[in-house]
């Protein structure tokens, strides 16, 4: 990048005649245009740079814009020539507050700019000529932070008590994505960069540099062996809207694209693992989802109150989701709250337990996967509720009977769906494809079959030759769809006339038929195997699949889902975009049914899930929390990877399915466990079998154990100071509660000895 300086910038004559709120004009001296909030301040250059970012919140205004490294406020993308044009110069009406860009491309660019009291908003009105430009990128905006990374929000992070200040970015509609315009499909490689949070704690080997990428570890199938590095400078990373140089300062930016025209991307989520390499992919055309209108949120705050302060400001005045769980925004770290997780199908005292242990939603996770099937028109037990798979000794129930039983008590049901995967006999998918599925790559069928014929010749073997998906490459989901049948093929001629290899005609059950030169052959985008067969709809399919989930939860009762395989929503191309509006279309449909707000976790987090999603308990045992041995992950290195990734997004970290309730549980292991998911602000799903429970001698005291703290994190008891001691695997500590209401004794031991007696009351206030 060309280095800027600082230049005054040209102003209209309507600059000095309005003034506008919280927004300040530096228009007489060197430093350029200046807007400002209550905690931040920005100048921008006549080049159309960012070249100074500060905190006004303190009489120092800490600069943490790099004096040689100037941000683009916003950059065009041509992404077939693959290149970025930068602004060349800025021009600033005060009168109707809009800030134009020209670009050496010959585009110039329109932006609104409307300083907040917290926040500014930057929204794109107009980009004249286009002149092959497919793509805006807002930033990268370069800070000179090099603590923490929050890559799927995108915010630079210094949570020292010495700096303790955020510079982050929100999107403000759904086409605006987290990550870069060159990101391919959408959806940001899932890898390690290396990035150390503190040098003096943690100093790079000399064989790592700041920035490095490793891929991930294992078979690239099993989803606990891709952790494979429990260094803290090894960071696993699930996103690109925060990224950071070889200096290790982090820089941030969002993106927006036209999608209203087909391209191909060559595309993989794990592109550097031999078991996931990349296809090619015709992305579906959307018409009317353009960059025009893109919009972010740019914030700079005290690190320690930006969540509540200022990013949940923004959420609320922007009218971006805000699910709520017990009337309390699903962020707000006072909300979170573990899940019940059934084991066994025996279920006469799981509502009970759940409700002594102050828990919202009970995990039918031992039913299993619940498969999205548009033929049952969402009633999961059949119409008139006959079916009965939920056990209890007095009589099975319905999922309907089971939810009425648990709301009597304010908990909700939930069950495990494979998201988007269409398997093989449901209504999508088999014996009678729909024909709104996504595909791979489309074909012309050049010599007429017969219902019998195995000889499939087409008109083009261009990249015919790859296996499926890109995720695991499953040789049995290998197949093409022309008219209403699936036909199986492994691989292509390589000579004229081409045709398919080693075909299995009638596939999933279809009805093999006869079909004529020029129709045409689709090959499909599918999921994996090992359970999650299925094929991926197009969008508009998808859509329905969303609005579906909603019609299940207000037919049978359901208030949560666990989404394996979130990540099949990045199968079409469209990566997080794709995942933005399937959750609204299901929160919409459940808006429209007078449903709350769903709650849900699932097998990934992105920039399109974060507004969403609630909690993010994947996997389980000693690869995320091992009490035992009081380790972020003993087995691999899955606990400390996800409790990094979410700690630096603002997101409750998943501690996973976990801690059963057995014989050989004991009160001390519960305390533990509860300080920890306090301190560091967790959640995860208590292993509920009714049997093991039933077992444990300690059982009623754990159960109190656990709905102290419960009760004590709900109220804000906890002052943040506290918190990073709690947060600390080798303190242990015990909770009682007051003898007046809301309010706790907190006990740290040692060796079974009182170190330290806290107490507590409700707000975070330290009584003494």
């Amino acid at each position: 990048m060309k280095n800027k300086t600082p230049l005054n910038i040209k102003v209209r004559s309507q600059f000095l005649l309005l003034f506008l709120p919280f927004l300040i004009c530096n228009c007489s001296n060197e430093k350029g245009i200046s807007f400002s909030t209550d905690y931040f301040k920005i100048e921008i250059n006549d080049d159309g740079f960012i070249t100074s970012m500060k905190n006004i919140s303190k009489e120092l205004n800490r600069e943490f814009s790099p004096l040689e490294k100037p941000s683009p406020l916003m950059q065009l993308y041509d992404g077939k020539e693959k290149i970025y044009h930068q602004p060349i110069s800025a021009d600033f009406s005060k009168f109707n507050k809009t800030l134009t860009l020209a670009y050496s491309n010959g585009s110039v660019a329109e932006i609104n700019v409307s300083p907040e009291e917290k926040y500014f908003k930057f929204t794109l009105k107009s980009l004249s000529p286009r002149n092959g430009i497919d793509g805006i990128q807002w930033g990268p905006y370069h800070t000179n932070i090099t603590n923490l990374f929050g890559e799927i929000i995108g915010v630079a992070r210094d949570t020292s008590e010495a700096v303790n200040y955020s510079i982050g970015m929100l999107a403000l509609d759904d086409n605006t994505l987290g990550g870069t315009s060159e990101t391919i499909a959408d959806a940001a490689p899932f890898q390690y960069v290396i990035h150390s949070p503190d040098s003096e704690l943690y100093p790079l080997p000399d064989s790592l540099h700041e920035g490095q990428v490793f891929t991930l570890g294992g078979n690239g199938i099993s989803d606990v062996a891709f952790y494979a590095h429990k260094e803290p400078y090894y960071r696993i990373v699930y996103g690109n809207s925060a990224i950071v140089d070889e200096q290790g300062r982090i820089s941030i930016n969002y993106h927006s694209r036209d999608r209203t025209f087909e391209r191909e991307v060559y595309y993989s989520l794990i592109p550097n693992m031999a078991a996931n390499t990349p296809n090619h992919l015709e992305v579906q055309p959307l018409p009317g989802i353009d960059y025009i209108g893109s919009s972010i949120a740019l914030y700079g705050s005290p690190d320690s109150t930006v969540l509540m302060d200022v990013i949940h400001d923004i959420v609320k005045a922007e009218d971006l989701p805000y699910p709520t769980i017990n009337g309390k925004w699903v962020k707000d770290p006072t909300a979170f709250v573990p899940d019940a997780f059934t084991s066994g199908n025996l279920n006469d005292s799981i509502i009970s337990y759940t409700s002594r242990l102050g828990f919202k939603t009970i995990s039918l996770y031992d039913q299993g996967f619940l498969r999205p099937d548009r033929g049952n028109q969402g009633y999961i037990d059949g119409k008139d509720f006959e079916n009965k798979p939920i056990k209890l000794t007095a009589g099975n129930k319905s999922h309907k009977e089971f939810s009425e039983l648990a709301a009597a008590h304010g908990i909700s049901i939930g069950r495990t769906p494979i998201t988007n995967a269409l398997a093989p006999g449901t209504k999508d998918a088999s014996p009678v494809p729909s024909d709104s599925l996504c595909y791979q790559q489309k074909r012309i069928l050049t010599k007429d079959m017969s219902t019998t014929d195995t000889l499939i010749f087409v008109d083009d073997p261009t990249h015919l030759e790859e296996i499926a998906s890109w995720e695991g490459h499953a040789e049995n989901l290998n197949m093409i769809k022309i008219g209403k049948e699936l036909i199986f093929y492994l691989g292509v001629s390589t000579e004229e006339p081409y045709r398919l290899l080693n075909v299995k005609r009638g596939y999933w059950g279809t009805t093999p038929t006869t079909h004529k030169e020029n129709d045409t052959i689709y090959k499909l985008q599918v999921t994996l195997n090992y359970g999650y067969d299925g094929l991926i709809p197009n969008m508009e399919l998808q859509d329905k699949i969303a609005e579906y989930y909603a019609d299940v939860c207000y037919l049978n009762g359901l208030g949560y889902y666990d989404f394996d395989g979130q990540e099949f929503l990045f199968n079409n191309g469209h990566g997080y975009y794709s995942t933005k509006r399937f959750f609204r279309k299901m929160f919409e449909r459940a808006d429209e049914l007078g449903l709350p707000s769903i709650r849900f976790t699932g097998a990934t987090l992105s920039e399109g899930s974060w507004h969403y999603q609630s909690i993010w308990n994947v996997g389980g045992g000693k690869n995320l929390y091992d009490a035992d041995t009081r380790e972020w992950g003993s087995a691999t290195s899955q606990g400390k990877d996800l409790r990094d990734v979410t700690y630096a997004n603002f997101f409750p970290v998943g501690m996973g399915s976990n801690f059963p309730i057995n014989s050989d549980a004991t009160v001390e292991q519960y305390e533990h466990i509860q300080a920890i998911s306090v301190g560091m602000g967790t959640t995860y799903s208590l292993i509920l079998n009714q049997k093991e429970v039933e077992s444990c001698p300690q059982k009623d005291a754990i159960f109190e154990v656990i709905r102290t703290w419960e009760d004590a994190r709900a109220a804000d008891a906890f002052p943040r100071n506290l918190k990073r001691r709690l947060a600390d695997p080798s303190f242990t500590w015990r909770l009682k509660a007051g003898k007046s209401k809301d309010t706790w004794v907190l006990t740290e031991l040692k060796d079974g000895q009182m170190v330290e007696e806290i107490n507590l009351y409700r707000g975070s206030i330290e009584i003494k």
